[in-house]
């Protein structure tokens, strides 16, 4: 099997409706409405397609060998339309598909508890992580293995994110049975993991003991700005010297939730360097390709921290965490660390129908307060630090004194060493107390790089908004 590479999710978490911001609201579309106009040299009302559709229908009728299910035909129909647009993040969500991207932006589902994404390159399916004291964690499953079969199922290359999620998850107490490729093993590995609900905690802090904040986003969902805030504000209250944001292997998420967290960090009437003086405050304009400004929006909170602070990202990290970093680079808020982003700087719009399906696209490019868009060229750090491959694997549970990355941010900020690896009991997890950590690109569900655009990641959430602009990457990620 070929060797994964590491191409950002969807963010989505497969299916963030919203992940890169909310572009405006457009109304729900009838399933009668939805592709009436039609582009120039393909009419689906033409008398050519009309016939063509009777002859192939006629050809299946009478020489299919199998039976067929309306159902699927019905729903392949559907996404054959959007897989035509030639767009990747753009598809066509059956309402029980769309169901479970609502659920998954919400925050809480049942599966196994990790953020899988799919390589758009390979075709592959595999862990981006297991969450904390998740099922998948206790069961031995580490980043990058790679998912063959599940419950007798064996995986395909052209299989959706969506489909597998699907398969991932199931009732709370059942058991998935997975056939798991692992890199450097001589054979398939196999696990029996348990079903359980997974409440998504997508911030976790906690206070250095060099008096540094510590706060690592696993993804922009409903619930993160909420948690953001109140580890932001218990950090200050408890005097930090400084912040440090870890956005690394964050596939994004919801912009509009990106956008009030930046929002907190910053001044109201902030200009951004090299910035439009006219337009205090800016974080993200959405322009559509005929440069239309689609959305807008500007600090308004009346809040912001003046603390020193750095960010720590790599190539994983996309599309709302590229709005988050770059948006603090732009106001000159924050040293960055680590390794080149992602490169997602487009977004996507999931439209729901009326029946309960919903069909999701790209519409627009996102625009950061100076002007600039990063798509398919990602930020680069101020300081690149590389991670050797073991500690990009298991850098979800790395001892903060073992981490380079970090340590590279608390000298830049003039803070010192570490003496200790983290302490357990001293960790705080954001505002809502859950069973399971973080939620990343996607867990066994569907997320939607929302504009991430949709990031399209998967990690067992999703957005939900009547009309949601999502952020999607290469590899889509969701949670499981």
């Amino acid at each position: 099997m070929r060797k994964l590479k590491r191409v950002l999710v969807l963010a989505l978490t497969a299916g963030l409706m919203m992940s890169a911001g909310s572009c405006g609201k457009s109304g729900e579309e009838t399933s009668e409405n939805a592709g009436a106009e039609s582009n120039a040299g393909f009419d689906i009302n033409s008398q050519k397609i009309q016939d063509k559709t009777r002859v192939i229908e006629s050809l299946i009728n009478n020489n299919f060998y199998y039976e067929t299910d309306p159902e699927k035909r019905e729903a392949a129909y559907y996404k054959g339309l959007m897989y035509g647009l030639d767009d990747k993040y753009a598809t066509y969500y059956t309402p029980e598909e769309f169901a479970r991207v609502k659920e998954d932006d919400e925050g809480e589902y049942v599966g196994i508890g990790a953020t899988v994404s799919k390589n758009m390159q390979t075709g592959e399916i595999y862990i981006v992580s297991p969450i904390k004291n998740s099922p998948a964690e206790e069961v031995g499953l580490l980043p990058d293995d790679v998912f063959v079969e599940i419950d007798g199922t064996e995986l395909t290359t052209d299989m959706e994110l969506d489909e597998v999620v699907k398969i991932i998850r199931g009732s709370e107490g059942s058991t998935a049975h997975l056939k798991m490729y692992r890199e450097g093993e001589s054979d398939f590995l196999e696990f029996d993991v348990p079903r359980r609900k997974i409440q998504s905690v997508t911030v976790e802090y906690e206070m250095l003991e060099n008096g540094y904040g510590y706060i690592k986003i696993s993804q922009f969902i409903e619930t993160t700005a909420d948690q953001f805030r109140a580890a932001v504000d218990e950090l200050v209250s408890k005097g930090a010297k400084g912040l440090i944001f870890d956005v690394r292997n964050n596939p994004g998420g919801l912009t509009d939730i990106v956008d009030q967290m930046v929002d907190y960090l910053v001044k109201d009437d902030a200009i951004a360097k090299d910035g439009d003086p006219a337009k205090p405050g800016l974080i993200l304009e959405m322009r559509d390709k005929n440069g239309t400004i689609l959305y807008s929006d500007s600090a308004k909170d009346g809040h912001f921290v003046d603390l020193p602070m750095a960010v720590l990202m790599n190539g994983n990290s996309a599309s709302s965490s590229e709005i988050f970093i770059g948006c603090l680079r732009d106001y000159g808020k924050v040293v960055m660390i680590g390794e080149k982003s992602y490169g997602k700087g487009i977004v996507q719009q999931t439209f729901p129908l009326t029946d309960g399906s919903a069909v999701k696209m790209t519409i627009a490019k996102y625009f950061l307060p100076a002007g600039s868009n990063i798509h398919e060229t990602g930020i680069e750090p101020d300081q690149v630090v590389e991670l050797t491959k073991e500690q990009k694997r298991m850098l979800y549970k790395l001892p903060y004194n073992e981490d380079p990355q970090l340590a590279a941010a608390i000298k830049a900020l003039g803070g010192q060493p570490l003496p200790a690896p983290r302490s357990a009991e001293s960790a705080g997890s954001g505002t809502t107390e859950t069973t399971e950590g973080k939620n990343s690109e996607s867990t066994e569900g569907t997320g939607s790089e929302t504009t991430e655009t949709t990031e399209d990641k998967s990690t067992e959430t999703t957005e939900d908004k009547s009309t949601e602009t999502t952020e999607d990457k290469s590899t889509e990620t969701t949670e499981e």
